[in-house]
């Protein structure tokens, strides 16, 4: 059975990374001056060209431990290894030009910089895929195994046990359960791991079995008491402690804690686009993508106005009030598909089948979605973003809120223009439960990855809607 040291494996993975980089480095060096692809005149000999590319390697390994790069990653998803990625390689870069500018060294080619900095973090990304790949498949067969410990064997410690068993890759094993209450598991649970003594009895069975690397508490709060002597047994036993709160169906499914006046908290919802580097990232991203989707859909745009003058009097584009980030309300902008009607009633009737206030020509705009082309100007107004929640009228909101459970968390991010339900077939005349639960689950995971997966399968699966009436 592999078992190997965390310390080793960060040790392999700092002189792996050290080496590909070097590799890289040399191959970048070799295209640019010897593969006759690019034109080219070296006026630098190639050791000053391998000084610097130690000197990036280096810098590279120092800003990966700084930002927990070679932290224990079994837990971590792939996108978050690549998110690291990205994030230290630019810093890397960035300090690299910086030193090449106080070294005065003007003459190191501009051209190999950028071949090395984008197949640098490509072939970083591929190698870390591959090796993430590679234990996850020995995972699976048992291999590069860990074993926890579960203190209670009621019903916190066997959801943990029925969850980690969806889980392989991960690598863990239950060693089996500790609880004072039973001796045994219900017949129902009889396929889980056994209950092989009392909580009294943590110290004996971690003596005796050496195999246990993490303990895993999941006792009620009357058990409150035993946490100090519970955690002081692991910590001189060498193993890790966890802790499940007992309150934790109550919770979503990522929280996380905070620290707020030197005291840590449970963060009830983790949001991964509260934090600045993400909305910035989005934010750039939104901004870029609208103004090139407004440019290459202009010319249809400009059809789309010249078929609404033709067939309905009346404006071109339609606004609607609608609730958006932090509740508050925005102008959405759509081009029109109905008939000119007072405001009491566009904002608070649904769309029917065959509903009577659309024009032919808004019916076809509806079907194919290209009445909301104007939102990318939203977008650009900060308004929404391309990928979020749907927004929705203040009238409606106001039901939905005191009807369906979470509603309103979909308002803590900017709404999108296409979203996770979306991209499900939840569109038009569709469960709103089933449409928050996937608007929750798209903020709670969102990554910048997660976005691009989202506006793909907008375009794959086509902008047509059968349910947009």
């Amino acid at each position: 059975m592999i078992r190997q040291n965390q310390r080793f494996l960060t040790q392999i993975y700092v002189l792996s990374d050290a080496f590909i980089m070097l590799l890289v480095f040399m191959a970048a060096y070799w295209v640019k001056f010897h593969s006759g692809w690019i034109t080219s005149y070296n006026t630098l000999p190639m050791s000053s060209y391998l000084l610097w590319g130690t000197v990036y390697a280096f810098a590279s390994v120092l800003i990966g431990f700084s930002v927990g790069f070679y932290a224990p990653r079994r837990r971590k998803s792939f996108a978050s290894d690549v998110w690291n990625i990205v994030q230290v390689h630019s810093l890397s870069f960035l300090g690299l030009l910086s030193m090449l500018y106080i070294a005065k060294q003007v003459h190191i080619s501009r051209e190999f910089l950028a071949i090395f900095f984008g197949a640098n973090i490509a072939v970083m990304i591929s190698y870390r895929y591959m090796v993430k790949t590679w234990l996850f498949r020995l995972r699976r067969k048992g291999y590069n195994k860990k074993y926890v410990l579960i203190l209670g064997a009621g019903s916190v410690g066997r959801s943990f046990y029925e969850n980690l068993q969806q889980y392989p890759e991960l690598g863990y094993d239950v060693f089996g359960f500790l609880d004072d209450y039973h001796v045994e598991h219900p017949r129902e649970y009889r396929h889980m791991k056994p209950i092989v003594g009392k909580i009294d009895e943590l110290e004996k069975v971690l003596n005796e079995n050496r195999l246990i690397d993490e303990v895993i508490i999941a006792l009620p709060l009357e058990a409150h008491s035993k946490y100090p002597r519970i955690i002081d047994i692991c910590d001189n036993a060498g193993v890790k402690t966890l802790i499940i709160p007992d309150f934790f169906d109550l919770l979503p499914a990522r929280p996380f804690f905070d620290n707020f006046a030197g005291i840590p908290l449970i963060n009830v919802r983790d949001i991964p686009l509260d934090e600045l580097s993400n909305r910035i990232l989005k934010r750039t991203f939104d901004i870029v993508f609208s103004i090139m989707a407004i440019i290459v859909t202009s010319p249809v745009m400009l059809l789309i106005v010249a078929g609404i003058k033709l067939t309905s009097p009346g404006p071109v584009i339609f606004k609607q009030e609608r609730m958006g980030l932090n509740r508050r309300t925005f102008n959405m902008y759509k081009f029109r598909t109905m008939h000119v009607s007072p405001a009491e009633v566009s904002d608070t009737q649904w769309t029917v089948e065959n509903d009577p206030r659309r024009t032919k020509f808004g019916a076809f705009l509806r079907r194919t979605s290209l009445d909301e082309l104007p939102q990318f100007f939203n977008v650009l107004l900060g308004h929404m973003s391309v990928v979020g929640p749907r927004p929705e009228r203040p009238y409606f909101v106001d039901q939905f809120k005191e009807e369906i459970p979470k509603y309103m968390v979909k308002h803590h991010i900017r709404p999108g223009i296409t979203g996770w339900a979306q991209t499900n077939g939840l569109r038009g005349d569709t469960s709103i439960h089933d449409r928050i639960r996937h608007d929750l689950f798209y903020i709670e995971n969102w990554s910048f990855l997660f976005d691009l997966k989202i506006i793909v399968k907008t375009v794959v699966n086509g902008l047509v809607n059968k349910n947009a009436y």
